[in-house]
């Protein structure tokens, strides 16, 4: 379809490029067009419309400029910001490392602390318990001396009453009064 319309579309326009005449007479159109646009562009040129569209291109360059300044400005103070927060970065990360090397410094720290009170504990406890055993060693070796007193006295006293007399025991009563008596006097 395309095809058949352009060819369609010179035919219908060939009358509009027809020039008939010498090129230099009014009667030829490729002259008038040529003559109004030279009167046009010196009414244009007379009217300083060159120097306002030169005007406007050169507004529009040093806006232009003006904005690539701004972007570079802004670009090198981004720059700044960026290098600024990877020092701050980097400066937080190396403060997380002291931080963690110090909290293990003091876990081990705390560590040996809590050894050497636990090796004192359990060694208070010792003492405590050795202690408790000699208590309990003496109060046994007491209990039996008692024991064994008791009943070395009630053996005694058996054996003595057996083999006493009551004439033998007023003589002793009698001995002890004064030994009592000479001793208090």
């Amino acid at each position: 379809m395309k095809k058949l319309l352009t060819p369609a579309l010179i035919l219908a326009a060939s009358p509009a490029l027809a020039a008939d005449g010498p090129f230099l007479s009014l009667g030829n159109t490729n002259f008038v067009v040529l003559l109004a646009f030279l009167l046009f562009v010196s009414f244009l040129a007379f009217m300083g419309v060159p120097k306002l569209l030169g005007g406007q291109l050169d507004k529009r360059a040093e806006g232009i400029k003006s904005e690539l300044d701004e972007a570079r400005a802004l670009r090198e103070e981004a720059q700044t910001v960026l290098a600024s927060y990877e020092r701050k970065q980097k400066e937080v990360a190396d403060q997380a490392e002291r931080i963690v090397a110090h909290a293990k410094e003091e876990a081990a720290t705390a560590a040996e602390l809590a050894k050497e009170e636990l090796k004192a504990s359990i060694a208070r406890r010792l003492a405590a318990a050795q202690d408790q055993i000699a208590s309990a060693e003496a109060a046994a070796v007491k209990e039996v001396r008692d024991t064994a007193a008791q009943v070395a006295v009630g053996a005694a006293r058996d054996i003595i009453a057996k083999q006493m007399t009551a004439t033998e025991g007023n003589k002793l009563i009698d001995a002890a009064i004064k030994d009592v008596e000479a001793k208090l006097h």
